[in-house]
């Protein structure tokens, strides 16, 4: 395999859901059928075409021939480079257990450090229960715990909640962008943290924190919120933002705006 191809098939290994979009693509090839491929991986049809569309998208290669319909019922075939990529998936696994196994506490440690993102705030979670919006409902909420005891929602699809296999007691990171987030003085808002609410904005997720830092800007400023049990998170706020380093603030944004990722 060539340099050029190894590292337009490298986007498709930095996904955190990766390993079992992966496992979609290895049976497609033992079997030749996706609906199989589906089955053995104990996912629904339609998120095993979305797991080998998201890897044909990050690799930027075919790498699977599909027919559908027809007498035969239509079939997969991987191509060349959709081998070479499980070819290449193998062997950067072992070479990640061969270097974890020389250090004590070493998977631990890489956790949080295979995923290159410019979300700024990424944060260990656990995930409670993971149950459909309404019935019939392509979306589910998935709920999550952080460190702290805080309880977050997540909003994605079915398709999604499968590939990453999202079930109550699984760790994962919640990762969101900083311009998602709004933060707001506890002060002004005249609650306690135990006790917060905001009837104009009833679906948020919200996240109390204690200011760590503040960076003043023209229009809003940027605020850090170190959280209980650990970790911090970012957000804007109007500017002038009145609170000080060590009080309290609350940081809101859209279950829609929380990202559900496995560590690398």
């Amino acid at each position: 395999m060539n340099t050029e191809s190894c590292a337009t098939l490298n986007d498709a290994l930095r996904d955190p859901a990766s390993d079992k979009r992966l496992e979609v693509l290895r049976l497609v090839g033992q079997s030749g059928s996706i609906s199989q491929a589906a089955r053995e991986v104990g996912i629904s049809y339609k998120a095993a075409w979305q797991a080998l569309d998201t890897l044909t998208n990050l690799s930027g290669v075919a790498l699977v021939d599909r027919t559908v319909g027809g007498s035969g019922g239509g079939g997969a075939r991987i191509t060349v480079q959709g081998q070479a990529l499980l070819v290449l998936a193998d062997e950067l696994a072992a070479a990640r257990r061969q270097v974890l196994s020389r250090f004590a506490g070493g998977a631990a440690l890489i956790s949080g450090l295979g995923l290159r993102t410019s979300m700024r705030n990424q944060l260990p979670c656990t995930v409670l229960r993971c149950e459909a919006l309404a019935p019939f409902d392509p979306m589910a909420t998935v709920t999550l715990q952080t460190p702290g005891g805080a309880l977050l929602q997540s909003s994605v699809t079915w398709e999604s909640a499968d590939l990453l296999g999202l079930a109550s007691g699984l760790a994962v990171q919640v990762l969101c962008k900083a311009t998602a987030v709004r933060v707001q003085p506890l002060a002004e808002i005249g609650a306690t943290a135990s006790a917060l609410t905001d009837p104009t904005m009833p679906d948020d997720c919200q996240l109390v924190g204690l200011v760590e830092r503040v960076t003043p800007g023209q229009g809003r400023d940027e605020v850090v919120l170190a959280l209980e049990g650990g970790g911090h998170w970012v957000g804007f706020a109007t500017h002038p933002f009145t609170a000080v380093a060590g009080q309290s603030a609350v940081a809101r944004m859209s279950p829609a705006a929380l990202v559900v990722g496995l560590a690398g």
